[in-house]
């Protein structure tokens, strides 16, 4: 069974930013779509942001190209991934406390309707998550 690891949550005041990190130790994403996810206190996972893998047509100098948000995060997060490290990354800028939430990474087959894919069947292989927490 294939582990993602997250990393980077912590705890930052109203308008800081925080970076995310996902990766798979022994095993390569380089040929998953990756999402990001988020669980808020008393509500349900939801999407919020993916990119496609590397083999699929991502034009890296189009940074828009291959990357999706929901619009609660657009021009605040920029999703990423690097291909020597064979990590993927969340740059979270202008925080609110509405981000708050408990944060996974998730392999998937691909990035369509990523927004509604939070159930642990709707993707292949998760991470046990990592707590952000935006104070006001």
């Amino acid at each position: 069974q294939v582990q993602l690891v997250e990393s980077g949550g912590g705890l930052v005041h109203n308008g800081g930013s925080l970076r995310l990190s996902c990766a798979a130790p022994g095993f390569t994403l380089d040929h998953y779509p990756i999402a990001w996810f988020r669980r808020a206190p008393g509500k349900e996972r939801e999407g919020v942001s993916c990119i496609e893998a590397n083999d699929d047509d991502i034009d890296y100098a189009d940074s828009v190209k291959g990357r999706y948000y929901i619009d609660a995060v657009k021009g605040r997060f920029t999703i990423s991934r690097d291909d020597v490290t064979h990590t993927i990354y969340l740059q979270m800028d202008s925080l609110k406390p509405e981000d708050t939430g408990v944060y996974y990474c998730a392999a998937r087959g691909d990035c369509s309707d990523y927004e509604f894919a939070g159930a642990e069947e709707d993707n292949e292989y998760w991470g046990q998550g990592t707590q952000v927490t935006v104070s006001r």
